[in-house]
C-alpha cells in the first residue's frame, strides 16, 4: 500500500473521537475524509477540521472510497456498523468496550473472519507504557507467581467531569451502553486481567445506583474474575471525589515474591529492598504508541493487532463482562461455561 489509508469514521456521540483525529494528523500514511453521524453540531464540529459529512452511515458506505472505519457510536450499535463495513471488505476500529452483548461481540468476530478484514478494539490502557512493562515483569517472573490483578477506574461521573451531553446521554442508558459504570469502566479491568491472567472460570458483580441517584444504572460497581490459583479485581465509580485516593486509574499486580503498582509510574515492592522501587519504563515501541498509529501499521504491514486490542481476546473480555452483569441480576457466582458461544 503506497497511498495513505483513507479512513471513514462512523458516529461522533462519543467523545474519545476527538483525540484520535487528532492521533490521525500526527499518522503520515493515513488520512480521515469522511464522518457520518446524525447529530448536525458535531458533523459541524467535524466540518471546521475540513472533514466530508454525511447524515447517513450508509450513505457514507455507499459513495465514499474508504479502505477502513473507525466506530465511536454507542455501544450497542458497533455490531450493526462493523457487520455493514467487513461486507465492503473494510478493515474496522472500534472504540471500548467491544460492543453492549456479548451475542454482539460474537456477530463482530463472525463479520471479520467471514470477510477476511481486521477487527481491532481500542482500549486507551493497551497504549500505556507503565502498564505494558508491568505486564512484561509480571510474565518474566518478578513478583514470583502472581495471583492478583486489580484496576480501578473511577471519576466524579461523565455529566460531573464534562463530558458532552451526545456522550453521556447513551452511556445512562442501559440498551446503548449495555449497562451504567459497570460496562463503562469495568470493562478495562476485565479486559486487563484477560491480557495478564487469561480467561477465568467464573465472575462475581455487585452493583448500584449508590450516590447519582437521577441515574437509571449504576453509578458504582465491582467486578471479581476467579482463576483456579489467581483473582482479578475491576472497580468502576462514577461518583469518586477528589483525586488519588482512592487510585482512579492504577494497575496494581500481587505476586508471591512482590507486588507492582502503575499508574503515572511504575513501582516495585520486593521483600528483599524493603521498600518501593521506581522503575525505568522504556517508551513505547513504534506500531504501538497509539491506537491509530497501530492500527495503521498492522493494516499497511498485514500483520496481526496486538493481542490486548484483538478481536478475539475483547471477544473473551465481552464474556466476561457478560457474566458479570449476570451475576449481579441473579446475585450468584456465574460460570463463563454457562454462557456458551454467545449467539
Amino acid at each position: 500500500m503506497t497511498t495513505k489509508l483513507r479512513i471513514g469514521v462512523i458516529g461522533l456521540v462519543h467523545d474519545h473521537v476527538w483525540g484520535v483525529l487528532e492521533e490521525v494528523k500526527k499518522v503520515e500514511n493515513a488520512i480521515v475524509t469522511c464522518v457520518a453521524d446524525v447529530n448536525k453540531p458535531l458533523l459541524a464540529k467535524a466540518k471546521e477540521r475540513g472533514i466530508k459529512t454525511y447524515e447517513s452511515h450508509a450513505d457514507l458506505l455507499a459513495e465514499e472510497k474508504i479502505d477502513a472505519v473507525f466506530v465511536y457510536t454507542e455501544n450497542s450499535r458497533h455490531a450493526d456498523v462493523t457487520e455493514l463495513a467487513a461486507e465492503k471488505g473494510l478493515h474496522v476500529l472500534v472504540e471500548k468496550p467491544m460492543a453492549a452483548t456479548l451475542a454482539q461481540a460474537s456477530r463482530m468476530v463472525r463479520a471479520s473472519k467471514k470477510y477476511g478484514v481486521k477487527l481491532m478494539v481500542n482500549y486507551p490502557t493497551a497504549w500505556n507504557a507503565n502498564f505494558r512493562e508491568a505486564r512484561r515483569l509480571a510474565n518474566e517472573g518478578e513478583v514470583g507467581r502472581v495471583y492478583q490483578v486489580r484496576y480501578r477506574a473511577a471519576h466524579a461521573g461523565p455529566k460531573e467531569i464534562g463530558c458532552s451531553p451526545y456522550f453521556y446521554d447513551w452511556l445512562y442508558n442501559r440498551d446503548l451502553n449495555g449497562a451504567g459504570a459497570f460496562m463503562d469502566y469495568c470493562c478495562y479491568g476485565a479486559n486487563i486481567c484477560r491480557w495478564i491472567l487469561g480467561v477465568p472460570e467464573k465472575a462475581v458483580a455487585l452493583g448500584g445506583t449508590y450516590v447519582r441517584d437521577y441515574l437509571t444504572v449504576e453509578d458504582n460497581a465491582v467486578l471479581l474474575m476467579g482463576y483456579k490459583k489467581a483473582m482479578g479485581i475491576s472497580e468502576a465509580s462514577w461518583s469518586q471525589v477528589g483525586e488519588g485516593v482512592p487510585p482512579q486509574y492504577t494497575l496494581s499486580i500481587n505476586g508471591s515474591e512482590g507486588n507492582m503498582v502503575a499508574a503515572k509510574e511504575l513501582r516495585v515492592f520486593k521483600p528483599e529492598r524493603r521498600s518501593w522501587e521506581s522503575i525505568a519504563v522504556p517508551p513505547l515501541e513504534d506500531g504501538k504508541r497509539n491506537a491509530v498509529e497501530h492500527f495503521v501499521s498492522c493494516i499497511r504491514e498485514d500483520e496481526p493487532f496486538d493481542d490486548v486490542v484483538s478481536a478475539e481476546l475483547n471477544r473473551d473480555a465481552q464474556a466476561i463482562l457478560e457474566a458479570g452483569l449476570m451475576s449481579m441480576q441473579q446475585d450468584r457466582a456465574v460460570y463463563l461455561r454457562e454462557l456458551g458461544s454467545g449467539e
